[in-house]
């Protein structure tokens, strides 16, 4: 068996979640690599010290902030090493109770793979039927660290290049050259006089009646001119 062979069988894949607003997948993308620090969960940090190894691939998720979700690739490039930020009182992630001889919290360093056209939102994994035992998709799953499939790692790439059921629907550009014209609807001054004198004169009978002997019929002007 080649040396290739046993390294892809060997690889895992993690789903790590940051706040973008802290670090977002665009940072990582710009420094290259980064120390994955600041886990403060035991679970998490048995996956860090334990399970992630170099060369398995992480999908970067922003958590908290909207989009949440999937918004690129990352590789990790060392594995667990103690998180000496527990050592600093002055740092943000000082333990007192971590030592360097017997240290609590472990971190790993991760690179650059690939920053998604768009975010992969939790909603939309959660609507897949292929990723219906992920673990970010179950209720109450708030590890930081998580495993993952490969076949889930693979849908969720997937998704990244394909457009998301809930953009509107890209509509087609009207097609090139002038438009057929319509028949216009309007008719003319001119028209519209001649309909209403068609319309509105009156023929009188042949006979008058005789009660009123001198009454005469109005005048053709008044109606076809109409009144305002």
């Amino acid at each position: 068996m080649r040396d290739q062979d046993i390294e892809t069988m060997a690889k895992r894949y993690w789903l790590f979640k940051s706040e973008p607003d802290v670090y977002s997948i665009n940072d990582l993308e710009r420094d290259g690599s980064t120390s994955w620090e600041g886990v403060r969960n035991y679970q998490a940090r048995n996956l860090l010290r334990d399970d992630v190894q170099v060369g398995d691939e992480v999908l970067f998720y922003h958590s908290r902030l909207p989009p949440m979700g999937v918004a690129g690739v990352g590789r990790v490039i060392r594995a667990g090493y103690p998180d000496e930020n527990a050592f600093d009182p002055k740092h943000k992630y000082f333990d007192p109770k971590s030592k360097a001889d017997n240290p609590t919290w472990y971190l790993v360093d991760i690179a650059h793979v690939e920053t998604f056209p768009r975010v992969v939102t939790l909603a939309e994994m959660k609507d897949n039927s292929k990723l219906g035992s992920m673990m970010v998709t179950r209720r109450g799953a708030r590890l930081s660290i998580q495993p993952v499939t490969p076949a889930e790692f693979q849908v969720v790439k997937r998704a990244a290049t394909e457009p998301s059921a809930s953009e509107p629907p890209v509509r087609k550009p009207p097609a090139s050259g002038p438009s057929p014209r319509k028949k216009s609807t309007k008719t003319s001054a001119a028209n519209k006089s001649t309909l209403r004198k068609k319309s509105s004169k009156k023929t009188p009978s042949s006979k008058s009646p005789r009660h009123k002997p001198t009454t005469k019929w109005p005048s053709s002007r008044s109606e076809s001119t109409g009144t305002s």
